[in-house]
């Protein structure tokens, strides 16, 4: 077996990627439950900010480690998921297309785990307009760490489409450009049923049906407990990649914008 070499999750049409993103809103909950958390590092990009806007919130497990730090406000488009994401912060239904803000009205904007899932160039021009200059965006991805080759099998069996190449940069728009980039590595902690819940969080398991779904948690039954020998109350250290870039203006960009 070997790592993807995909940069980022790739869609025939706009309704592909659209139906796709709407698969996670069957399962908000167990999504907060056992998706992982962010690394102190990736949050320390936007130090000096005030006002932070999380963008695609989903259920606020970005949104939460940020308003430690920051004034944030949160959007997502589902009603599921931004109704977990409104404990940690001011939230509303929206889109980072449309995102409902007034212009310059917020130092950054932030996105985790969901870059792929928006139109890229209205995204941009709508985050051109709602930042004040001299304002950042942060995005960011989770991914499993699959140079191990354990988790590489283990990915394989959940269908972990996020699984992007090391190395890999997110596509952008106008006006905005690279600043800076951080790739860390880190663990999380799962027992063997909270592992079993996490493949259940995966746009392949929501999308399949019922068979698909069964022959999938069989297989991660057999990986976990049969071949690799683990017991319910195991704890196992899963090893993750966090690859975090923070983009800016051009400067000419920036001399068109707010005196």
């Amino acid at each position: 077996m070997y790592p993807s070499r995909t940069e980022q999750p790739r869609f025939r049409t706009t309704e592909q990627r659209l139906v796709a993103a709407r698969a996670f809103d069957a399962g908000a909950r167990a999504y907060h439950d056992v998706r992982p958390g962010y690394p102190e590092e990736i949050i320390a990009l936007l130090r000096g900010a005030r006002t932070v806007v999380d963008v695609g919130a989903g259920t606020g497990k970005l949104t939460a480690a940020l308003a430690r730090h920051h004034e944030v406000l949160a959007l997502d488009p589902s009603p599921e998921m931004i109704s977990l994401a409104a404990r940690h912060a001011p939230a509303w239904r929206a889109t980072a297309e449309h995102t409902g803000l007034a212009t310059h009205s917020v130092d950054a904007a932030a996105c985790a785990q969901t870059w792929h899932w928006l139109d890229v160039e209205a995204t941009c021009a709508e985050l051109d307009r709602v930042i004040r200059p001299g304002g950042r965006i942060l995005l960011v991805w989770n991914t499993l760490d699959v140079s191990d080759a354990w988790v590489l099998r283990l990915s394989r069996i959940m269908h972990a489409g996020d699984v992007l190449r090391p190395g890999f940069y997110p596509a952008v728009a106008a006006p905005w450009r690279l600043a800076t980039e951080e790739r860390l590595t880190w663990q999380d902690h799962l027992t063997p049923p909270e592992i079993l819940a996490l493949a259940r969080t995966r746009s392949y398991w929501l999308r399949s049906p019922h068979s698909i779904r069964q022959r999938v948690e069989s297989n991660l039954e057999w990986y976990l407990y049969e071949h690799s020998g683990y017991g319910e109350e195991d704890v196992i250290a899963l090893p993750y990649r966090c690859d975090a870039f923070v983009f800016s203006r051009t400067r000419t960009a920036m001399r068109t914008g707010l005196p």
